[in-house]
């Protein structure tokens, strides 16, 4: 490995030369097709994360939400918006101990049937703090969801679908707010107080979906593994990974390599729970990436444009709800598109190009965003505010190759089994804290100095491209457990250690 990151080692891959009881086409295959859909339905918590992303934008469009809502200063509309991240950022952690005492699946649980009551909830209240409320119930049961969900899919994923599933994840997140966006669109011309009933209502959607996956989908083999239910774990490898067949050889490399991994944790852990974090180089490097990838993901730039569009197309002579809510649509369209796009890219190209690419395309879209926007500004030039929205679609479309398919994909795989779900509730935390900072700071700021905002976010940027560039390593290629060789070295996970431990201590007892 060299001091930029990059990994010049492959990983063994030698899933890939092992035969296996399941179609090439996993839609042709029985079990890896159940499997696959019952991973698409848990992506719906990115989704349900992605609906709220895009329906604060609409709703503020509507003239009966803003009825509702009276005439608030913009400090109360920035707690208001910020309510799910507040709810989620005090969840995490307590969630990260529920999903791994009790499991994956009954964590999501938990945290789908919180988000389907607040959503039924807020569509029978009325008025700014009964809104504010379910909000933070929202982000209480997002927090469950998002915190178990990225570790089941990815750890129950066959391996040649791994790293697609994994970067996958995080882009569903657009999609939902394709449906936010059409909605409030759709209630544009309701002239009661159901145009903003009925998108809050929609909420419930995706945990409902959420939920009919958790019958389809299995617990996970690692956590099953992890508490001494190895039977359970080696039937469902089995079951979903070679269509029942227990001697299937990838089922039993994949058997045989998640217990051994387990089993080194505990070998080569010599400190217990969070201290882990920072009981070697490799794990503080993990614990640095997490904290930073989830700063990163809110101090980009997006957060002010995702949150608060609306203002921003006022701030450039665009004024119309309509023509507002056409932009907003058509942005999170173009969204879906490029991060469908970043995590078809990202198992083809790896993980560290498309963040440098991604950061450094975006450095220079918004530094124009914010020379047109004071252009605008200060000249009431009507060309500069039109362009102000071209490059904010083409900040987005850089954004979204990397920043969302990688939020948290990235996180997930190069954390061992032991610190995934901590690790992972340590990186949401950040994010949620900061974008809780983010949506609360940006309505104020944008009142007292307008597009000269937007200059804290260039440093930003700046300052990203250094920390992608000496931090961030490649991980493409790999398996889950092969990824510790990338953070600890090639003899992280020896394959084949226990049989060989096993070995010694039996022939030093004979020798004695």
């Amino acid at each position: 490995m060299v001091a930029g990151g990059i990994v010049t080692n492959s990983g063994s891959g030698e899933y890939k030369t092992l035969p296996n009881n399941t179609n090439k086409s996993w839609i042709k295959d029985k079990g890896l097709r159940r499997l696959n859909i019952g991973i698409g339905m848990m992506f719906a918590s990115a989704a349900a994360n992605g609906f709220d992303g895009s329906l604060m934008n609409g709703l503020l469009a509507l003239p009966k939400f803003n009825e509702n809502l009276g005439d608030v200063q913009s400090s109360i509309m920035g707690l208001i918006i910020a309510g799910i991240s507040l709810g989620g950022t005090v969840t995490f952690i307590p969630a990260s101990y529920f999903a791994d005492y009790f499991g994956r699946k009954k964590c999501v649980g938990l945290g789908s049937f919180l988000m389907v009551c607040a959503a039924i909830i807020q569509t029978a209240t009325d008025g700014r703090w009964a809104f504010f409320g379910t909000r933070i119930m929202m982000g209480v049961g997002l927090g469950f969801a998002q915190t178990a969900a990225p570790p089941l899919t990815t750890e129950i994923a066959h391996p040649r679908h791994r790293g697609a599933v994994t970067a996958a994840f995080q882009s569903v997140w657009h999609w939902g707010s394709i449906v936010s966006a059409s909605a409030t669109l759709g209630t544009l011309y309701v002239y009661n107080s159901w145009s903003w009933r009925i998108p809050c209502l929609l909420q419930a959607l995706f945990p409902g979906l959420q939920l009919i996956g958790l019958l389809i989908v299995p617990e996970s083999p690692r956590w099953l593994i992890s508490k001494g239910r190895h039977d359970e774990a080696l039937k469902i490898l089995a079951r979903f990974h070679a269509n029942g067949d227990v001697d299937d050889s990838l089922v039993q490399f994949e058997f045989n390599e998640i217990r051994e991994a387990l089993e080194m944790d505990k070998v080569l852990a010599t400190k217990s729970g969070w201290m882990s974090f920072i009981a070697t180089p490799g794990a503080r490097r993990r614990l640095a990436i997490c904290i930073l990838v989830g700063f990163m993901i809110q101090w980009a730039g997006n957060g002010i444009v995702s949150y608060y569009l609306a203002p921003i197309l006022r701030s450039v002579g665009i004024t119309d709800p309509t023509e507002q809510a056409g932009i907003n649509l058509a942005m999170t369209v173009w969204n879906a598109i490029c991060a469908t796009s970043g995590a078809v890219a990202a198992e083809k190209y790896g993980r560290r190009p498309l963040w440098m690419i991604s950061t450094v395309l975006m450095l220079i879209f918004f530094s124009i965003v914010t020379a047109l926007s004071a252009v605008f500004a200060e000249k009431n030039i009507k060309a500069a505010g039109s362009a102000v929205v071209a490059f904010l679609f083409l900040f987005f479309g850089s954004y979204d190759i990397a920043y969302t398919p990688l939020s948290i994909a990235y996180p997930v795989e190069i954390l061992p089994y032991h610190l995934r779900a901590k690790g992972l509730s340590l990186n949401l935390t950040v994010v949620y804290a900061t974008g809780f900072f983010n949506q609360y700071v940006n309505p104020i700021a944008l009142a007292a100095i307008s597009w000269k905002f937007y200059f804290v976010y260039i440093g930003c940027l700046f300052s990203f491209i250094f920390i992608v560039y000496f931090l961030f390593p490649e991980t493409k290629g790999r398996t889950l457990e092969e990824i510790a060789i990338v953070f600890d070295g090639p003899d992280a996970v020896p394959h084949g250690y226990l049989h060989d431990e096993k070995n010694e201590k039996v022939e030093h007892e004979e020798v004695a």
